[in-house]
This record gives C-alpha cells, structure tokens and sequence, in this order.
C-alpha cells in the first residue's frame, strides 16, 4: 500500500478507495477533498440530467462511457437547481462541446457549482471491482499540496457514516409546499389536483404529471398526511430520493399509511416505490451495487412484454417480504429484482425504475396515464365527484 504520495501536474487527483487502492488523474471542477459512496452509470447520454439528480446525493458517481461531455450544458435538462452528489468520475471530459442548446462546458459547469471531480481515470478497471466488491466508501484528493499521506485519507473515508441508516430525503427535499407548473399545461377544469411528496423528485418527472393533465402541489417530505389532506387531492405521488428508505420511513411510513387509511390512489417511483412497500409491510435491503443506468430490461408482467428502463438504486424490495396482498407487476430480467408492486384489491401501485426516463428510452411513460385511469375508476375519485 502507498503511503506518501507526490502530486504533480500530470496526475494532480487522486481516487482513493477503502480497501486501499489508488488511482491516479486530472482534478476537474472544484479542488477538494470529498468522500462518498462510489457507484457507476452505464448511460452513454444524460450525464447533465445524472449528475443533477438527487438521487445522487452522498455518492461519488462514475460514467462508464468513456467520452463525457460532447453536447455541453444546457439550461434545460437539468433536474434539481442544487447539485447533491459527492464528486464526480470520467475516462475522459472534452473541453470543447457542440449541440445546438449548449450554454457551456461541462468543466465549468461542474466548477460553478463546487463539484469536486477526477478524470483520466481507468473506469473499466473501477467498474470491474465494483461489480467484485459492492459498493465501496471512496475520496477524491485534489489541491496544491506536494504530499498526500494515503493512510490517513483511508482513515477517513473508512469512518464517513456512508448511506446504511442514512436519511438523505431530508436534506433535499423542499423547504415549503408548492405548486409546479409549465407553460403548456392542461386546463384547471380538466386538470386532477395531485400532491407529489419531495423525496429528491426530479424536475421531470414534475413535468410529465403535468403534461398528463395533472395540477401538482410539490410538498416537503415529512409534510403529514392531515396537512396534505387539506389541499383536497385525487391522488398522492410519492417521488424518487436518496438515502436508505429504511431510514427515511421513520417519518414517511406514518405518513403514507394515513393516506393509505383513507385509500387515496398512490403511484410512487424509485425511493417513492420502496416507502410504499414498507408502509404496506415489506421490507427493503441494501443491494450489492445497485442498478444505474438507461438500458435495463424489465419484464411487465401485466402486458406480458418487456420494457427498456432508466434506473438508479442502490436499495430493493426483499421479495421473500412480500405480503399477500400485494403482487409483483414487474421484475428485472438481469437479476429478478422487484420492479414493480401494486395492491390486489386497492388503487396503490409502485415502479422501482424511473418511467419519465430523464435520460433514457420512453417505454414506461404509460405509467403516469395509469396513474390518472387509476385515479378516476377508484373509489375515492366516485366519493369526491359526487359534491
């Protein structure tokens, strides 16, 4: 193991690992320390809308795709104004960029915003230990110091709390209640009220419930159900996030099951998706490495097809957990986890994947028109359309 290591201007970064290894690169962004939990996307597009996810918050996130950064930054495809991850990981970042929406590089962009990255990197080599090991507590070192002491920096990384038991949804969610809405949206007379609990929802995901013909009210995440209430919604989303929903149930479960109670529809995605299951008496675990990326296949056991997804977690629904009143709808074909839950008998439904696939491929964007069917044929929606 290095102890003493020189930095210079070829290699002026370091990555280092817990188990102790090293590697060398190119600072870019912000000049720092960071540590967090290291994880991979095999996305070959998206890097602005990834990188801007909060889903992210507390990792260190790798690209796979050994060239980054080819279209630039835009002012559009960016999901959350506050980046929330830890740094950031390439092969290789161009510093010139072409695309007709471009408003800048992506080393500027990452410098604006304090984000401490590395680049000139062996990610083939880092993804293989990955996938060998799990997920792994990482740092990246950058700044003018001559000598870095390896021993000291690994004593670090190893006491950083990491993400188990970690609620993270807290820290990202919004301060207070509002309403979201684009320029083009659906009439208020045709429009259903909806209130989206803010886990870490992407901005996306926003704009596809209302282009659905859905008013949505944003709320904080430990907003209670009494208060929700009082918007007079048809259904409650509950959104993507990061952090161990283990944790984050604390305050979300309680919540959720008043809602349930009173058998309001739900959808939820992602950590949405895993606070349902355990507010329906499931339990999640931490998975290996997890899933991230825009090119898993899933196989929809409803329409008996399969779908192309976008997926970023690194927690699951433990299938053996499963109550009998609710039933798998999808499942992954890489490795069978559960994508997919919904109640036998009531309006309550879950996807593990991110349907709006902010990047990736459109198959599942069915799946906010099946929150709006579900909406209208239940119970609760016949109750309220009678006054």
């Amino acid at each position: 193991m290095f102890k003493n290591i020189k930095i210079n201007e070829q290699h002026d970064a370091i990555l280092v690992l817990e188990t102790g290894d090293v590697f060398f690169g190119q600072s870019i962004g912000k000049k720092g320390f960071t540590i967090g939990e290291l994880c991979f996307n095999t996305a070959m597009t998206g890097y602005q809308e990834a990188i801007s996810d909060p889903s992210y918050a507390s990792q260190i996130l790798m690209f796979t795709f050994p060239h980054i950064g080819i279209t630039g930054i835009n002012n559009e495809d960016i999901e959350c104004e506050k980046i929330h991850l830890n740094g950031v990981i390439f092969k290789n970042v161009t510093q010139d960029c072409s695309n007709w929406r471009s408003t800048g590089t992506l080393p500027r962009w990452l410098l604006s915003n304090k984000i401490i990255g590395i680049t000139n990197i062996n990610t083939r080599k880092l993804t293989i230990k990955l996938r060998e090991k799990g997920a792994l507590k990482a740092g990246i070192f950058s700044n003018q110091k001559n000598v870095v002491n390896i021993p000291d920096l690994i004593k670090k990384i190893k006491s950083w709390n990491g993400i188990v038991n970690n609620d993270l949804a807290s820290q990202v969610t919004c301060s207070k209640p509002y309403m979201f809405s684009r320029k083009k949206i659906i009439s208020k007379k045709k429009s259903l009220k909806i209130v989206a609990i803010d886990y870490g929802c992407k901005k996306n995901i926003l704009k596809l419930l209302n282009s659905c013909g859905f008013e949505v009210i944003v709320v904080p995440c430990n907003f209670s159900a009494e208060k929700i209430m009082q918007y007079k919604p048809y259904g409650i989303f509950l959104s993507n996030g990061p952090g161990d929903p283990f944790a984050t149930a604390n305050y979300a479960v309680n919540i959720i099951r008043d809602l349930i109670k009173i058998r309001i529809p739900i959808f939820g995605i992602c950590l949405g998706h895993q606070l349902l299951g355990l507010a329906l008496n499931a339990k999640t675990v931490k998975m290996h490495h997890g899933h991230h990326g825009v090119n898993q296949p899933v196989k929809n056991l409803n329409k008996n097809c399969i779908e192309i997804t976008s997926q970023n977690h690194g927690f699951k629904i433990e299938e053996e957990s499963l109550p009998s009143d609710l039933k798998i709808s999808h499942y992954s074909l890489f490795d069978g986890v559960i994508q997919g839950i919904e109640h036998k008998k009531n309006p309550f439904f879950s996807v593990q994947y991110h349907p709006e696939a902010s990047p990736g491929p459109h198959d599942s964007r069915y799946l906010f028109n099946k929150f709006m069917e579900t909406i209208k044929k239940s119970n609760f929606y016949a109750k309220k359309t009678r006054y």
